[in-house]
C-alpha cells in the first residue's frame, strides 16, 4: 500500500513539534514538506525549529520552505509568553544541520498539489497566511486536495488569545476567512477540543522519560510550557492542541464524534476579531465548510504521543 503524501503548514511551537514528530513517527504517511509561517514566534525562529525537528525525527529527507514573515494585513502579537522567545522554551538547543530550501512556502504548497493531485493530506498547524497567499495564487487549490485538517479556532468562542478568539485564527482573520471560504470541507480540531482532550501532567513526564532522542529533546524544551500550565494557569492536564489535531490527521477514525456545520471568520468585531463563528442552527443558508471533532479516542491520541516520545 503506498504512503499518503503529507504537507504540513507550521510555525513550531512546542505543541508543533510534538504533532510533527507524530508525523514522522507514522509508517502510512510520507511528509513531503514543513511550509513554515511566522506565527508562535517570528519567522526566523519556526524555520529554524523546523530544521531541527526533521534532524530530531530522523528525516533529513524531508524539505523545510519558509513562507509568510507577517498577517496578511495587520500586525499580531506572538505566543513568546508561552513557548519562549525563540518558540522552543530558550534552552540554547544545538542548531539544525540542514538548510531551508530556495523555494518559498507558498509555492512549494502550489506544486506539491500538483504532484500530489487528489492524494495530498494537507494539515495546517498555524496561522493560516501561507495557504491564504496560495489560494490568491491559484483558487483551483482545494480541488487537489484530498483531505484538510486544521488546528483553529474556538467553535462557541471560548478562546485562548481573546476572550473569543483562539491564537491561530486571531493571529491573521483574514488569511483564516480567505481559507475557510475557499476549502467546501475542512476537518476542524480546536481549542475547545484541545481543553477536552488533555495530556495528564504524570504521564506525559513518564512517557518524556523514555530513553530517546526524541523523548530528550522535547522533554528539554517543553519544561517551560508545561510549568507554564502547571503553576500560572493551575492546570491538572497539559494542552497541546497540534498533536490533538495530528492525531485526527493521521487517524480519521479517532474522532468518535463529529459535527458539520457553517462556519464563518470575525475580522472586524471590536470584542470578537478572530472569532471562529458557528452557524449551528443554520440559519444562515450558508453550506457546511467545516467538520468539527468534539470529541477524540484518547487511547489512540496518548498512544500516538507515547510512540513519537518514544522514538
Amino acid at each position: 500500500m503506498s504512503k499518503i503524501p503529507l504537507l504540513i503548514d507550521t510555525d513550531p511551537g512546542v505543541d508543533d513539534a510534538l504533532a510533527i514528530l507524530m508525523a514522522l513517527n507514522e509508517p502510512s504517511v510520507q511528509v513531503v514538506g514543513l511550509t513554515v509561517a511566522a506565527g508562535n514566534v517570528g519567522l526566523q525562529h519556526t524555520v529554524a525549529n523546523a530544521l531541527k525537528l526533521v534532524e530530531v525525527g530522523n528525516a533529513p529527507q524531508v524539505p523545510v520552505f519558509k513562507g509568510c514573515d507577517a498577517p496578511l494585513v495587520h500586525p499580531s502579537p506572538d505566543a513568546a509568553d508561552v513557548h519562549g522567545a525563540d518558540g522552543f522554551g530558550d534552552v540554547n538547543y544545538p542548531k539544525a544541520n540542514g538548510t531551508v530550501h530556495d523555494e518559498h512556502a507558498v509555492q512549494a504548497i502550489l506544486r506539491l498539489s500538483h504532484e500530489h493531485t487528489g492524494q495530498l493530506l494537507l494539515v495546517a498547524l498555524g496561522p493560516l497566511t501561507n495557504i491564504a497567499a496560495a489560494l490568491k495564487i491559484d483558487p483551483t487549490l482545494p480541488q487537489r486536495i484530498a483531505r484538510f485538517v486544521v488546528m483553529g479556532g474556538a467553535v462557541t468562542a471560548h478562546g485562548n488569545l481573546t476572550p473569543a478568539a483562539e491564537f491561530n485564527i486571531a493571529f491573521d482573520p483574514e488569511a483564516a476567512k480567505v481559507v475557510f471560504d475557499a476549502f467546501p470541507m475542512t476537518e476542524l480540531v480546536d481549542w475547545e477540543a484541545t481543553i477536552a482532550h488533555g495530556l495528564p501532567h504524570d504521564q506525559i513526564e513518564t512517557w518524556l522519560e523514555q530513553d530517546s532522542e526524541a523523548a530528550c529533546f522535547y522533554e528539554l524544551i517543553s519544561r517551560r510550557t508545561r510549568n507554564w500550565a502547571k503553576s500560572l494557569r493551575g492546570f491538572g492536564d497539559w494542552h497541546s492542541a497540534d498533536s490533538l489535531a495530528m492525531t485526527v490527521a493521521l487517524e480519521p477514525t479517532a474522532a468518535l464524534r463529529t459535527e458539520r456545520r457553517p462556519l464563518m471568520v470575525e475580522t472586524r468585531g471590536e470584542w470578537t476579531r478572530g472569532a471562529t463563528v458557528i452557524d449551528w442552527n443554520r440559519q444562515t443558508g450558508r453550506a457546511d465548510n467545516v467538520q468539527i471533532a468534539r470529541e477524540v479516542d484518547t487511547g489512540a491520541y496518548f498512544g500516538r504521543v507515547k510512540r513519537a516520545l518514544g522514538g
